[in-house]
C-alpha cells in the first residue's frame, strides 16, 4: 500500500513560500512531505537555498497531520552530527510523532562552504556511518562523548528529547549504499538508480522498512509550456550522480546543464496535463518497490498543481487503497 507525499523545493522558494506549500500539500491530501537541505541552489535560475531548520519550524506551528523529514540533511561536513542530533530532536519535539530524519552522503555544492577537502564516495559514506552512529547515541541521553575515526564529540547532552524519537532514513543511490541503508537505517530513500537500489535494499533486509522514491514532474496548461519550465529551472535532472555529487557551484551546474535539451529531460519527466502520465510515472516507482512517492512540481505555479493532483492524481492511488484494504 502506497503513500503520497509532497517535495518542498528549498532550492526554488523562499521560507514562506515553503511553509504555505506545506499547508497546502495537507489540505489537498498528501500524508507526507521531505524538505531539502541545501546551502547553494543546484543553479542560479532556481534563486533560493533557506536554512532548513527553520523553516522546519514554520511548517511544524502551522500543520496538524503532514509528516516532514530531511530529504536530505548531510550531518557530516557543514553541519556536525552533535548539531544535527540537536536540531532533528527539537523538530521531532514540534511535531509528535511527524518528524523523520533522513540523511545522506552529501554533495560538494553544499558541503565545500565550511572549507574542508571534498573526499571520495567511500570516505563519504564512513563519516555518515559515524555521524548516524553519533545520533543514536546522543538521543540516549544523558552526556556523551566520541572519539572516531572522523568526528570528536565531548561531553555532549542532547535535553531536549521528544517522547518519540525520530526514525533516520538514509538517502542511498547505488548497491552498497543500499545495503548500508538496510543494515543501520529505518528506512530508505532513493538517489538515482531506483530499481537495483529497492531490489539490493529488500535483499539485504529492509523488505519492512520504509522505502522513499522521488518522482520529478511538471503539471502546466500544456506541455509545450512544462517542458520549457523543465529545462529552464531543472535540467540538472538530465545530469548524472557523479556530477550531481561532485560540481562545486551553481555556475558549474549551468555550465554542465547546457548539454540537457528539452527532449532529454521530457523522457524520465511528465510534463503537461496528462493525468495518466503523471499516474504511470508513480506506478513505475511503486512496482520497483517503493511504499512511499514523493512528488516534485518544477516552477512557480504550486497552485495549479496542487489543484491538478486533488482532482486527478491523488484519488487514483485512494481508490487503489480502498480495493487494497
Amino acid at each position: 500500500m502506497v503513500e503520497l507525499g509532497y517535495a518542498l523545493s528549498s532550492e526554488e522558494f523562499t521560507p514562506r513560500a515553503l511553509v504555505r506549500f506545506a499547508q497546502r500539500a495537507e489540505e489537498v491530501g498528501f500524508s507526507f512531505a521531505l524538505i531539502s537541505d541545501h546551502y547553494h541552489p543546484w543553479t542560479l535560475k532556481q534563486g533560493q537555498s533557506p536554512f532548513v531548520w527553520s523553516v522546519i519550524g514554520g511548517i511544524a506551528a502551522t500543520t496538524k497531520t503532514l509528516r516532514l523529514g530531511t530529504g536530505v540533511t548531510c550531518p557530516t561536513m557543514r553541519i556536525h552530527p552533535a548539531i544535527v542530533a540537536q536540531a532533528a530532536a527539537t523538530a521531532a519535539s514540534m511535531m509528535p510523532g511527524r518528524f523523520f530524519l533522513g540523511v545522506g552522503a552529501g554533495e560538494n555544492l553544499n558541503e565545500h562552504i565550511v572549507g574542508g577537502k571534498w573526499p571520495p564516495a567511500e570516505i563519504r559514506q564512513e563519516r555518515l556511518e559515524e555521524a548516524i552512529h553519533i545520533l543514536r547515541m546522543l538521543w540516549e541521553g544523558g552526556v556523551k562523548s566520541h572519539r572516531g575515526r572522523y568526528f570528536v564529540v565531548e561531553n555532549a547532552q542532547v535535553f531536549t528529547l521528544p517522547d518519540e524519537l525520530p526514525p533516520i532514513f538514509i538517502a542511498a543511490g547505488g548497491e552498497k549504499a543500499a545495503a548500508v541503508a538496510a543494515k543501520i537505517g529505518d528506512g530508505l530513500i532513493t538517489a538515482g538508480d531506483e530499481e537495483k537500489v529497492l531490489n539490493k535494499f529488500n535483499a539485504a533486509g529492509g523488505k519492512k522498512k520504509p522505502r522513499y522514491s522521488q518522482v520529478t514532474v511538471c503539471w502546466a496548461k500544456s506541455e509545450k509550456e512544462a517542458r520549457r519550465t523543465v529545462h529552464d529551472v531543472w535540467p540538472i535532472s538530465g545530469l548524472p550522480w557523479p556530477l550531481l555529487s561532485n560540481l562545486a557551484l551553481p555556475s558549474h551546474f549551468e555550465q554542465a546543464a547546457k548539454l540537457v535539451t528539452e527532449d532529454m529531460l521530457a523522457e524520465s519527466i511528465p510534463c503537461g496535463p496528462d493525468a495518466k502520465r503523471h499516474i504511470e510515472a508513480i506506478q513505475k516507482c511503486i512496482d520497483y518497490g517503493a511504499n512511499h512517492v514523493y512528488i516534485h512540481q518544477v516552477g512557480q505555479d504550486q497552485e495549479g498543481f496542487f489543484d491538478f493532483y486533488r482532482r486527478e492524481v491523488l484519488p487514483h492511488f485512494r481508490t487503489k487503497r480502498q480495493r487494497a484494504a
